[in-house]
């Protein structure tokens, strides 16, 4: 077939019978896939979605969390600080935001908070500098661990497209009382042992508890009307679980060949 030249502004010259060059869509990032799963899930539990500063005063990631300037939890978070300003940091946690929201809405409150946070920590497999967690938060009258468990089992659940057990253990954080270490069933081997939960048959997830006193004091609510349940966990982690990945590194690496899989 005879090529049909068609001559263009400036002289250029076009021939309209030349295949065209496939032009690729984008796609959405692992991370931010999880993150939609998990704004999905909590909306439809009647959760408010928050972000808040990723630049925050020490106050709202530390003071108002029951961690004073002396208190040795401190240690447990290698903060960025910022050079003249040392009351900033780069948010550690995005429990900040559980000081903010009761102060601007008061009780009862139902929030989970999304985004990015920050530890000045040294990078490998499964260790970022720089990390993602959500933080579910809930104040209400005669709130228990057992609102907690079955807020827990529903997230999991949702994120993981099938039904998920969550057992707690006793742990400490400074900002909960009692604090708990919250496990939930394996999704590879269906709680019957493998390589990924160490043949237990339960997977370590995230830190919990029901707020302390002095927390909600600080957002101005009265500890002796209402109670109140937080957790918090990396989304890195959740990714990494639901898609079978084996290096937090890769989420920020820019690799193409990584990313195209999703």
């Amino acid at each position: 077939m005879e090529a049909k030249m068609t001559k263009l502004n400036n002289n250029i010259i076009f021939d309209p019978t030349l295949p065209g060059e496939k032009i690729e869509s984008g796609h959405l990032h692992p991370l931010t896939l999880v993150m939609r799963d998990l704004e999905k899930v909590f909306k439809s539990m009647g959760f408010m979605i928050l972000e808040g500063p990723e630049l925050e005063s020490d106050y709202y990631n530390f003071e108002a969390l029951n961690i004073p300037k002396t208190h040795p939890a401190r240690d447990m978070q290698d903060t960025f600080y910022i050079d003249g300003h040392p009351d900033l940091v780069m948010r550690t946690q995005t429990s900040n935001m559980q000081v903010r929201a009761m102060e601007k809405y008061g009780a009862p409150l139902r929030c989970a908070v999304i985004g990015a946070t920050y530890r000045n920590e040294a990078t490998d497999m499964s260790h970022e500098h720089s990390f993602h967690q959500i933080e579910g938060l809930m104040v209400d009258e005669k709130i228990s661990l057992a609102n907690l468990k079955a807020v827990l089992e529903e997230m999991l659940s949702g994120i993981y497209q099938q039904d998920v057990r969550v057992r707690i253990r006793p742990g400490y954080f400074p900002f909960v009382e009692p604090g708990l270490e919250v496990d939930m069933s394996c999704t590879f081997c269906k709680g019957k042992g493998c390589s990924v939960c160490k043949k237990t048959g339960w997977v370590e997830m995230l830190g919990a508890g029901l707020v302390h006193p002095n927390v909600l004091k600080h957002g101005g609510i009265d500890p002796k009307k209402y109670q109140g349940f937080a957790f918090g966990t990396g989304i890195e982690r959740l990714t990494m679980l639901k898609y079978g990945i084996n290096d937090i590194r890769l989420f920020h690496s820019g690799d193409l060949h990584f990313l195209k899989q999703f």
